[in-house]
């Protein structure tokens, strides 16, 4: 697994090879030509890093501040956990009581630390990760902050070595988990397409991955994907917006929703010069596994959703994405998918949360996304979710 954790790339020559077809548990450690390898990555942050002032972008810090319950429960983490911490978003869904989280690429743990508190004595949390210095950080304090800190009668808190692309050889089982969550990790790693579908194959029927990575508004050339600095500082390794699409629905992911997304700032002049006029950002992607359930389209069927303000620290309004806040109580019409992945059918994980109105028995067409639809004649104090727009809500 990737970490983002205590190294950066003050790689040595020797971990660049220029035609490298070595394989590591069972994949290619080189997504093309002279990319940097796993174990460049696993020095950059096992070694080279101390804390995120050693940082040279934006990238791998946190876009925006937590939510404030999960601020909370970060300041009761242990200090050498959180000094360790390299992300770009705060990807900690609330209202996840009892669930079994995954994270991949958890490096010194903090977000794992968080989930725990999260999930509850009830819940499970289990981290994946390559650098076994992140490793050794992680596991030292997890036991006696779940029993002295959380109160809990064991630990819910694992964390295991592995790959994120090859996850089953760390022993995840399929359909084994409730959530998957990562932060600023999938983008080092050489084979993203690979991390998806491990993902989705790790996911039970109505889970969803809830993570934040970096992404760029085009595909970038050689001389950036190939500098030693901007891959590990998840610049290099960014996908281009609309190939992760591609590569989402691929997997499975037939609806990639934006929740949240920010611009990333090059501060180092040099690197600057290297990556041009190409922008990145920081983006928050929820990704639903409800297979036969969510199409390519918005589809309207008349459905409402009405949210019950049940998650702790979200009582006054849900937000789903960019374009959609249900506020409680109030009915919203929305297309089939928003529908699916609040509850339609009991499937989604969201769905005690949520009273889903109607089914699919009569199809009116395409859900209009892009202006808002028509109040429902029978329902006067519908409301329809905020309009979604393309990459940012149900298009």
């Amino acid at each position: 697994s990737w970490t983002h954790g205590d190294g950066m790339l003050s790689l040595l020559p020797s971990l660049l090879l220029a035609s490298l077809t070595t394989t590591t548990l069972g994949f290619s450690i080189m997504s093309s030509g002279s990319e940097l390898t796993l174990k460049s990555v696993q020095e950059y942050y096992g070694k080279v890093l101390s804390t995120s002032k050693d940082l040279k972008t934006s990238a791998c810090t946190a876009s925006g501040r937590p939510h404030p319950v999960v601020q909370k429960i970060i300041k009761n983490i242990p200090a050498e956990v959180r000094e360790k911490f390299y992300g770009c978003g705060a990807p900690l869904p609330l209202g996840i009581e009892g669930l079994r989280v995954l994270d991949l690429g958890s490096g010194s743990g903090r977000d794992c630390y968080a989930a725990a508190a999260l999930v509850g004595e009830k819940g499970t949390v289990t981290g994946v990760d390559m650098t076994a210095e992140q490793l050794k950080v992680a596991r030292e304090h997890a036991a006696r902050y779940c029993t002295e800190t959380l109160g809990y009668a064991k630990p819910n808190l694992q964390f295991i070595e592995g790959y994120i692309e090859r996850l089953e050889d760390a022993g995840v089982k399929a359909e084994s988990f409730d959530i998957a969550i990562s932060n600023c990790v999938v983008n080092l790693s050489p084979d993203k397409p690979a991390v998806l579908k491990q993902v989705y194959r790790a996911l039970a029927p109505g889970g969803e991955f809830y993570f934040s990575d970096v992404y760029c508004d085009r595909r970038l050339p050689k001389s950036v994907q190939q500098d030693e600095v901007l891959w590990g500082e998840c610049i290099a390794g960014a996908l281009y917006v609309n190939d992760f699409l591609r590569h989402a629905r691929a997997a499975g992911f037939t609806d990639p929703r934006v929740l949240t997304s920010s611009p990333i700032d090059i501060v180092d002049p040099a690197l600057r010069a290297i990556t041009g006029e190409a922008k990145f950002f920081s983006i928050t992607y929820r990704l639903f596994k409800l297979p036969g359930l969510l199409e390519t389209l918005c589809e309207d069927y008349g459905q409402g959703v009405i949210y019950q303000g049940t998650i702790a620290g979200s009582e006054s309004a849900y937000v789903l994405d960019a374009g959609h806040t249900f506020e409680k109580g109030r009915l919203a019409l929305v297309c089939g998918n928003s529908a699916a992945m609040v509850g339609e059918d009991g499937r989604s994980w969201l769905a005690k949360h949520f009273r889903v109105i109607g089914d699919r028995a009569t199809h009116f067409g395409e859900f209009p996304c892009h202006k808002p639809p028509a109040p429902a004649a029978a329902a006067p104090a519908a409301a329809p979710a905020a309009a979604c727009a393309p990459g940012n809500g149900c298009c």
